[in-house]
């Protein structure tokens, strides 16, 4: 079970610094306003913004999907599995 918290804890970590560092460059307009929040204020995005920009949303949902993944679905399974061994024996 530890291992499972350890990999979601992984996703999570990689994902969430991931999505801040380029949050942080590009959703920062000034530090008197909304910061990692704010809009996206660029004009005419260059190939490596937009794959910046693709690439933050793939950091979020990475971070939300392997998080659940190995803390609640796994286990889910691995308890319905166990419980159907029971059951037939």
């Amino acid at each position: 079970m530890a291992d499972e918290f350890i990999k979601g804890f992984g996703c999570l970590m990689v994902g969430g610094l991931g999505w801040m560092t380029i949050a942080g460059w590009y959703r920062t307009p000034s530090f008197e306003g909304a910061q990692l929040t704010g809009e996206v204020t660029i004009e005419e995005p260059t190939v490596f913004d937009t794959m910046a920009l693709g690439l933050m949303e793939v950091f979020f949902w990475f971070a939300v999907i392997g998080a659940l993944t190995f803390w609640v679905i796994l286990p889910l399974i691995s308890n319905a599995r166990a419980y159907m061994h029971e059951r037939s024996a």
